[in-house]
Order: C-alpha cells, then sequence, then structure tokens
C-alpha cells in the first residue's frame, strides 16, 4: 500500500502562512476576514493531517516547531506555483509590452527569477527593463516612459507607491584597501544623483568625518571592480557584499547607516493587464521572499 500524501490544502497553507507572517491568530483572522476559532480549526485540521505539531504555543508566545519551520519553505512554494497556476489557466492569452524600471543592484539581487516566473506563467507578455538610478527612473516615470518602476526611498518617504522591500545598508572594502589615521575617508561611488552617494557624503558630514572621491562609476559591476581592487570604501545592501569584500562600521570611525526602501508606482491612469499582472506577481513574489529573508 502507498503511504498517504499529508493534506496540503491550499487554504490551510494560505492559513498556516499568514499566521506566521501577522505574528499571530487574531491578526491572521483579520487578514483573512475570519473568526479566530475558525483559524484555530484549520490549523488544528493541518496538524491533525500531518500527524504534527507546526505551532509551539507558550500563553501568548507562538513559535513555530520544527516541522513547521520544514513546511513554511514547501508552504510558500506551494501557494506562489498555485497561484503562477491559476494566472496561467485563467488567463493564457494576456499579452503586449510591460516597460519596467528599476536599480541595477535590486535587479541584479532579486529580480531574475521573479521576472523569470512571470515570464513563464505568461509567455505571450514582453518584457522591457531598464535599470538606471532612481532620479532618472523617476525623471522617466514622470515623461510616460515606463509601466513600472522600482525605486529606492527614504523609509516611509515620499507619497504614493507600494513598499516592496527593505535595505539595510552598509560600508564595504576589500582586503586591499589600506586606511591611515587622519586621512579622508577614500570614496568609490556613483555619480550624482545616485541615493547611495548622498547617504554616503550626508552622513560623514554629520559624523565630522573627511572624505574624498577617488573613483565614480554609472554601474555597480565598476563600483564593486574599484573596490575590490582597493581604491576605496562604498555603501552596497548588505546581501550585496561579496566574498572579498568586509563591512566596516565604529572600529574605522565609520557613522551607522539607515537602511532604504524599494517602492513599487503604477504608472497614473489604466494600466494594461499584463502590467497589472507584473505588479502583482512583483509585490506578492517579493514579500514571500522578505519573508523567508
Amino acid at each position: 500500500m502507498p503511504t498517504p500524501l499529508p493534506p496540503f490544502d491550499l487554504d490551510l497553507l494560505r492559513t498556516f502562512v499568514t499566521i506566521v507572517d501577522c505574528g499571530g491568530f487574531t491578526r491572521a483572522a483579520e487578514r483573512l476576514g475570519r473568526t479566530q476559532s475558525t483559524i484555530s480549526l484549520q490549523i488544528k485540521r493541518l496538524e491533525d493531517g500531518l500527524g504534527k505539531r507546526v505551532f509551539e504555543r507558550e500563553g501568548r508566545a507562538l513559535s513555530l516547531t520544527p516541522s513547521g519551520e520544514i513546511l513554511l519553505t514547501a508552504a510558500r512554494r506551494m501557494l506562489q506555483l498555485a497561484g503562477e497556476t491559476c494566472a496561467r489557466l485563467t488567463e493564457p492569452d494576456v499579452d503586449g509590452i510591460v516597460r519596467l524600471g528599476t536599480p541595477e543592484d535590486f535587479a541584479t539581487a532579486h529580480l531574475p527569477d521573479v521576472l523569470w516566473r512571470f515570464a513563464r506563467a505568461h509567455p505571450q507578455v514582453g518584457l522591457q527593463v531598464n535599470c538606471d538610478f532612481t532620479a532618472n527612473l523617476l525623471d522617466g516615470f514622470s515623461r510616460g516612459e515606463y509601466d513600472l518602476i522600482l525605486c529606492k526611498r527614504e523609509p516611509q518617504g515620499g507619497t504614493g507607491g507600494t513598499k516592496v522591500w527593505r535595505e539595510p545598508l552598509v560600508w564595504a572594502a576589500s582586503e586591499r584597501l589600506l586606511l591611515h589615521p587622519g586621512e579622508p575617508i577614500p570614496l568609490v561611488l556613483g555619480p550624482y544623483p545616485d541615493i547611495y552617494r548622498k547617504r554616503a557624503l550626508e552622513a560623514l558630514d554629520a559624523h565630522g568625518r573627511p572624505w574624498r572621491i577617488t573613483y565614480t562609476s554609472p554601474s555597480l559591476a565598476g563600483v564593486q571592480a574599484a573596490v575590490r581592487a582597493g581604491l576605496g570604501i562604498t555603501i552596497l545592501p548588505k546581501e550585496l557584499v561579496a566574498a572579498g569584500f568586509h563591512m566596516m562600521g565604529a572600529e574605522h570611525d565609520l557613522p551607522d547607516l539607515a537602511d532604504t526602501e524599494i517602492a513599487l508606482y503604477r504608472a497614473p491612469g489604466a494600466l494594461s493587464k499584463a502590467a497589472e499582472l507584473l505588479a502583482e506577481h512583483i509585490v506578492r513574489s517579493l514579500e514571500n521572499a522578505r519573508a523567508e529573508h
């Protein structure tokens, strides 16, 4: 006799993931529009079917069991695959061109897999992706050159847009960099109006730390190459600190850096169905990735 499969009911899995993301049963019930007793019964059904507990409950504290940790990763993947499959089956004929603008470093780190999954679900949709600095993307957006843009901004800054990511920033250098006490900090930065350039100079000025710009590059690859060669220090998202780089901080009299935020903006007016689908896909995919991050 084959071993029966666990009851991977998508509704139960969605409730389970929502509880984790919301941090409790009450908030999950509010988000899902259900009563707390219904949510509790769904988790009981899930645990009974699995024969394992997925949550540990100590008073009001709630945490995942080892089995719950395993299930969480798989549940996110199953729900995402189900959503993509549903989109492909229910709207197989969606076509057109979607123009997307994005910062280069964010595109490099997070978007390839997201866009690949969208292209697989909607093969008739053409994607035109342009990487540029946020200020340039906003200028192009105002001229109607994009349907969607992803932009870096100060946390909770600006109006409109949907927050999709929060980026912890760090100072980064290579082992080849030689710093001498009392000398200005050598900086490798993008050109104006790069937000990291603005953040670096303002932070150092506020800290009273002298600086000099030794290398300017309009591309992430150029900045990384110059830093790897030991020409100076730069600012990077923490997750992009590659092998051969190390993070720097107070031990080198460098100020802490506040996070930046990534937001998705939709062009005003009616978007095409393809653009709406891509916007929803990006938001959903990055929410899942952020929760796993």
